[in-house]
């Protein structure tokens, strides 16, 4: 039994279908087949079933690939201690990132990585927040830049920076001629949010039930930039993250943003890795620049005032 066997059942569990499982694995389909074949024979039990629509794990290949996991977690492990030690600084770091915040997030912060830690080679994931944390808890990637709360025992997470949400409206919505608005004056208003299954939606939810704000049922984006157009299209009203609404240029130039008065809805962003990891003092570091660099780039920010909260000049 080799730890290529190993990764090639860990691969086909992850996609349940050889071809892809192959190509992952940078391997021909037949060389994958064959390897998971002498893995069955060798331990004398049938792994997978095989037919024409695809793969299926039998119980004996449900657990056998999670213990294969298991193994070559720790394989990776000893592999980042010995790294670790001969020089703190240097290797591969896998990070993910959800896509509401890398895009007006990571342009600020590489250029300061690449002059801190220049022996460092920094692998960009860009995934939902959910898919991220199954990447990270199953050693796909080595840490995560997510929002809290995250409940999960087995990771370590560093606080960053608190980034508040502001009220975009189109030109000509009757909010549009102010500064600011009490969150109670979305009661009985409708915004626009995110499909299921990114953070931001859960955020923006807690906000519409807070301030007794309604969800545009008709109508869910698939990104920020989506959202954006549609206010800046005068379909309606959403909430953007404060990043996001950052060097918007000429695209959003009928988006007008509004902080609230009373109230501070805002969503933690935090960097998480798995407390097993050997490279703790690595990711310490690299939690530090993007804390200081985030920090910064909000702080430095113009707050919008009545007669400059609009996203872009007309």
């Amino acid at each position: 039994m080799t730890l290529r066997e190993l990764e090639y059942l860990v691969a086909l569990a992850k996609y349940l279908h050889f071809g892809r499982a192959a190509e992952a694995c940078q391997v021909s389909q037949p060389t994958l087949s064959a390897q998971i074949k002498k893995l069955e024979d060798e331990l004398g039990v049938a792994l997978v079933e095989r037919d024409s629509r695809g793969v299926i794990l039998t119980s004996y290949g449900h657990e056998a690939a999670a213990r294969a996991r298991r193994i070559l977690h720790e394989i990776q492990e000893l592999k980042d201690s010995i790294q670790q030690n001969q020089n703190p600084e240097a290797g591969t770091i896998r990070l993910g990132i959800f896509p509401t915040l890398g895009p007006y997030l990571l342009p600020h912060v590489v250029p300061s990585i690449r002059k801190h830690l220049p022996d460092l080679k920094l692998l960009l994931i860009e995934e939902k927040s959910s898919t991220l944390l199954t990447k990270l808890r199953e050693g796909e990637i080595d840490a995560a830049i997510l929002a809290l709360p995250i409940n999960d025992s087995q990771l370590r997470t560093e606080f960053l920076f608190e980034e508040r949400f502001l009220l975009a409206v189109p030109d000509g919505h009757p909010f549009a001629d102010r500064a600011s608005i009490g969150i109670g004056e979305l009661v009985d208003h409708d915004l626009m949010l995110l499909e299921e299954g990114h953070c931001l939606r859960d955020h923006a939810l807690e906000v519409c039930a807070f301030s007794g704000a309604a969800e545009r049922s008709a109508f869910r984006a698939t990104s920020l930039e989506t959202l954006r157009q549609m206010v800046n299209a005068k379909v309606g009203m959403t909430l953007l993250p404060e990043l996001a609404t950052l060097n918007q240029g000429a695209a959003a130039s009928e988006v007008r943003l509004l902080s609230f008065a009373d109230s501070n809805p805002s969503r933690q962003i935090a960097m998480c890795w798995r407390k097993s990891s050997a490279r703790e003092q690595l990711f310490l570091s690299l939690a530090a620049l993007f804390k200081n660099c985030g920090r910064k780039v909000l702080r430095n920010r113009s707050r919008p005032s009545a007669a400059e909260h609009r996203a872009t000049p007309r």
